[in-house]
């Protein structure tokens, strides 16, 4: 089950017709239009309609899922959509489709009008299986197996690459300095593009009076031109908000560039940077970088599973990564984000895979496979020896001395010691601030340096009138470095 709560458009299916969403997608100037896909593999769209962008082959808007036909059994791969706005998606035999806005050849059919029915785009791209598609405002990207881009309509900035200015009404591929070299990842801005090489080069075009491109200048570039400023560094990804590109490294650092009135760059202030700039995420390895070229917010995901996010946040400027409670990058955008759009295809995978992360979060206090278990205030609490040794210093020392597979705990609360259990599983911690009073006590003891820091954090963030004595006294208490 995928789980879409959180975008409002979903808020009047049925609980039974959500459990079936295997993928979904948001788009809309207001967040108000979405397609989804059914574990059945079967598509349905619902929403305002603008342009025909639901493929329903009408410009009827529909408050109940109106079921896609040409598309059901395709096996979407990926999808992305403009802000006309257009749609396009690849599927998993290589095909691509698009529907919607036309004004501009953004559906690659050689003509402007709008396309009411998903149509398959077969001018230069027959022979070839595309596995990954981006849309601009109103210019499309397309990624094939062979590593080669094709590009195709709105080029006022020399976005599709073709080394003119000219609107592209079908597929192209994008030659110049990309001519024999393999691409591995693409990303549309609102008027730009971006390419990952296979050996970690990073490639942009298109409009760059913002410094989007990352070439430490302002000037539109109609072909692609390698970022030369991140030379010897390997990219992995990148994302495009509006005007604004983030990259990922393999050792997991992120670059920023461009636009920065939002504080999108996450450099601590709003001035703009025409050079990738590397952004502070506290030493920690990030997985994904997240941005959707609808809005200003930026987003990233840590290896341990934590999210971050700035940027524009619900109107609210946040100049530097804020740790956040979120699962996924997806949250950000559904909770924060103007529109409150996907920045990605959601999806479930088949055979529900997790994430190393994932698995150990899900695996804490389920007696199934557990090897010892705490009892705490008459409760028990179920962990795995093994794991508590690699993460903890404490544990590896008493664990070693005993073969004991229950193990009492009395001068800490069940509340608290489940808390710190359930931090070694996921490196993160869900208390109230009167509560990670007691947990702060507890670090303290273990000498967890770590724990005792967000400990600190989530008391320094609940502080109010009406416990700020408490806590105060608490943080006294501990030692804890608390500013008032």
């Amino acid at each position: 089950m995928l789980d879409v709560g959180k975008w409002p458009v979903f808020a009047l299916l049925p609980p039974e017709e959500l459990r079936l969403i295997r993928q979904a997608c948001v788009f809309g100037s207001a967040a108000n239009e979405a397609l989804y896909v059914t574990v059945n593999d079967e598509v349905f769209a619902l929403g305002t309609n603008c342009s025909g962008c639901l493929g329903l082959g009408d410009l009827q808007s529909t408050i109940e899922p109106r079921r896609i036909d040409v598309l059901c059994g395709k096996k979407i791969v990926s999808l992305s959509y403009g802000t006309g706005p257009h749609v396009v998606i690849a599927t998993a035999d290589g095909e691509v489709f698009a529907w919607g806005h036309n004004g501009y050849s953004q559906l690659g059919n050689g003509t402007t009008n709008h396309g009411l029915t998903p149509a398959l785009v077969s001018t230069n791209l027959l022979s070839k299986r595309v596995t990954e598609v981006a849309c601009g405002s109103h210019h499309t990207i397309a990624l094939t197996t062979d590593g080669e881009v094709f590009a195709w309509g709105y080029n006022n900035s020399g976005q599709v690459g073709s080394g003119s200015t000219a609107n592209q009404p079908t597929p192209r591929r994008v030659s110049s300095c990309l001519q024999n070299k393999v691409v591995v990842n693409i990303a549309c801005g609102q008027l730009c593009s971006m390419a990952v090489l296979d050996n970690g080069e990073i490639y942009g075009w298109g409009y760059n009076c913002n410094g989007q491109l990352g070439l430490g200048n302002n000037g539109n570039q109609q072909t692609p031109c390698r970022i030369a400023a991140l030379q010897g560094v390997n990219i992995v990804q990148v994302a495009c908000g509006y005007a604004h590109t983030l990259a990922l490294t393999d050792e997991g650092f992120v670059y920023a560039w461009g636009a920065n009135s939002y504080g999108q760059l996450g450099t601590g202030n709003k001035s703009n940077q025409a050079l990738p700039t590397q952004i502070n995420t506290d030493k920690e390895r990030m997985v994904e970088v997240a941005a959707c070229h609808t809005s200003h917010t930026s987003a990233a995901k840590t290896q341990s599973g934590q999210v971050l996010m700035w940027g524009q946040c619900r109107g609210q400027a946040v100049a530097s990564p804020h740790l956040t409670h979120f699962s996924g990058t997806d949250d950000v955008f559904a909770c924060f984000a103007t529109p409150a759009v996907t920045w990605h295809l959601l999806s479930v995978d088949g055979d529900d895979y997790m994430t190393v992360a994932q698995s150990l979060k899900k695996e804490f206090d389920s007696p199934e496979i557990s090897d010892l278990k705490f009892l705490v205030d008459g409760k028990c609490i179920h962990v795995h020896k093994a794991l508590l040794k690699i993460r903890c210093e404490h544990f590896r020392a008493l664990l070693n001395e005993t073969d004991e597979d229950a193990i009492e705990i009395h001068q800490f609360s069940y509340l608290v010691y489940r808390a710190f259990l359930e931090y070694l599983y996921t490196d993160t911690i869900n208390l109230p601030p009167e509560d990670a009073i007691g947990l702060l006590d507890l670090a303290t003891f273990y000498r967890e340096t770590r724990l005792k820091r967000l400990c600190q954090e989530t008391i320094k963030r609940g502080i109010s009138e009406d416990n700020a004595i408490t806590l105060l006294s608490a943080a006294v208490k501990y030692e804890a470095r608390v500013s008032l």
